[in-house]
């Protein structure tokens, strides 16, 4: 699997799409604001730029794609204003795969910009949109040329699936069942991404320049403890069920690997000791419940079912993977069990998944 090719969220605004369905991304992006703004606030009251480049890595499509770009916007245009400074301009780069909805994006821009100037009224900065197709595992941008760089829920995903899978049989990620030999390979994989990433990220920001990190985790030591792998786990399950009606090729479950690795809290630091290009400013982690219609969003009751709302949320982010390794024939029927399988397991413990949020500070060259 060319992982470059079919990771990606599905586009458009139907009824599967990441667009609709990323409710959970949307309250993490909510969460994990006062770090945000802390962040740009610091950065901007450092050095007082008259523009700001602005990355968004992992941006995706949909309502999701401007929430964070809006508010560190809000917080630099707050903080001028306060101090009697005129407003910066913003270079808004938004990155993801090649496979990612950029239409849909670019189609979105001019109405995001007359939120934002109804919004900050008078004095605010213009907005300039880029978009930047590309993995971000690997130089994307011209050196020290980048202020602030954002990035949620999308460094979990790996580069690629580690090599060294063969005896993850059954499995379509880490599971309680896993041979050692496959965690230490995802853990493995992880580490050589993030550390390029890292280093990356430091040859294009500028000295002093900050990122925000929120990666989908864990709080264990354990990488098979269901705080990361459950959600996997269970889909694992529908796909077992169809294998053993003969809907699916036992060879096909046999050999498909999610692309993910959710790091704990010392696997992300001790990475960005060992890069060495940044400091640690704050580290932090919070939950969130699998349902995104748990508090805080009023829906009708047949939304309300917790496994509806997870199995969509789940749709939309993995069925390009599916679909391009088993086929588009049988995506419906495996979330149809999936939904299934999730609402019986949340109807019986907590279901939650772990975020962990990095903040950081580039040191001088």
């Amino acid at each position: 699997m060319e992982v470059v090719q079919v990771l990606h969220m599905n586009g458009g605004m139907g009824e599967t799409s990441y667009a609709n369905n990323s409710l959970v991304q949307q309250k993490v992006i909510a969460m994990t604001k006062p770090i945000t703004e802390e962040a740009i606030t610091s950065l901007y009251c450092s050095t007082f730029p008259t523009s700001l480049a602005i990355a968004d890595l992992g941006c995706s499509s949909g309502p999701n794609t401007f929430l964070a770009v809006s508010e560190v916007i809000k917080a630099v245009h707050k903080v001028s204003r306060k101090l009697g400074r005129q407003s910066p301009e913003y270079q808004v780069l938004l990155n993801d795969l090649p496979g990612n909805d950029f239409n849909t994006i670019f189609r979105s821009i001019q109405s995001f910009r007359h939120k934002l100037t109804s919004e900050l009224g008078v004095g605010s900065g213009p907005c300039f949109f880029t978009g930047v197709p590309g993995s971000f595992y690997g130089r994307l941008f011209a050196s020290n040329t980048l202020h602030f760089v954002h990035s949620s829920y999308s460094l979990m995903w790996l580069s690629q699936v580690p090599d060294g899978l063969e005896d993850n049989k059954g499995n379509i990620y880490i599971a309680s069942t896993s041979p050692f030999s496959v965690l230490k390979a995802y853990l493995e994989q992880f580490q050589r991404d993030f550390s390029f990433f890292l280093k990356c990220r430091s040859e294009e920001l500028v000295t002093g320049g900050r990122m925000v990190l929120t990666l989908l985790g864990r709080k264990s030591e354990d990488p098979s403890s269901k705080e990361g792998c459950y959600i996997w786990e269970l889909m694992a399950r529908a796909l077992s069920y169809m294998v053993s009606e003969g809907l699916i090729e036992e060879e096909k479950l046999n050999t498909f690997n999610i692309p993910q690795y959710t790091p704990c809290p010392s696997e992300v630091k001790a990475e960005i000791a060992k890069e060495g290009s940044f400091i640690i400013d704050r580290l932090e982690v919070s939950e969130v419940n699998w349902n995104s219609y748990d508090t805080g969003f009023t829906t009708s009751n047949a939304l309300n079912d917790g496994g509806y709302s997870v199995a969509k949320c789940m749709r939309a982010v993995a069925e390009p993977l599916l679909s391009s390794h088993f086929g588009e024939d049988i995506i419906d029927e495996v979330f149809r069990r999936y939904r299934e399988i999730v609402a019986d397991c949340m109807s019986k413990e907590k279901t939650e998944f772990i975020n962990v949020t990095v903040s950081v500070t580039k040191t001088s060259a």
